[in-house]
């Protein structure tokens, strides 16, 4: 059954479907390894930025503290992550990316990497990176930050 032709000519519908189908896949095929977006989300930034307070890691991720402390204690408890308070305010805890958080988050770039393969499929590598150019500018419009 086909659509009406405005639905199909609607950029907003389009994105808001392939997104949908984006998130769909990614949370999947996470699931399957016993991991979840916001895992991955806090090894990636722990990997790339360093060490960080919770503070820090919930400004950078764009999680809620609230929600960040729990999966902080997920990553804790898998010897993904280590917590330790701050040497420099007793106050504040630092979350350090461990060697085993730095194998899972390479294993889990790999499984995003098939998701992203098989969600691009039908683009070529011209236009995948035009693709990732208009949606950064997008995101950027919009108020994204990374």
């Amino acid at each position: 059954m086909s659509e009406a032709k405005r639905l199909g000519r609607s950029r907003t519908r389009l994105l808001s479907q392939v997104a949908t189908r984006s998130d769909r896949l990614v949370n999947e095929a996470l699931a399957e390894v016993d991991a979840r977006k916001w895992h991955y989300a806090v090894l990636a930034t722990l990997e790339e930025f360093g060490p960080a307070s919770q503070a820090e890691l919930s400004e950078r991720t764009r999680i809620y503290r609230s929600d960040l402390v729990a999966v902080i204690n997920e990553l804790t408890a898998r010897g993904e992550v280590e917590r330790a308070p701050d040497p420099s305010d007793r106050r504040r805890n630092v979350i350090t990316l461990t060697t085993a958080g730095g194998r899972r988050l390479a294993a889990l770039d790999r499984i995003l990497a098939d998701v992203e393969e098989q969600l691009l499929a039908p683009l070529s590598p011209a236009d995948r990176d035009e693709l990732t150019r208009l949606l950064a500018t997008l995101a950027e419009h919009h108020g994204a930050r990374w």
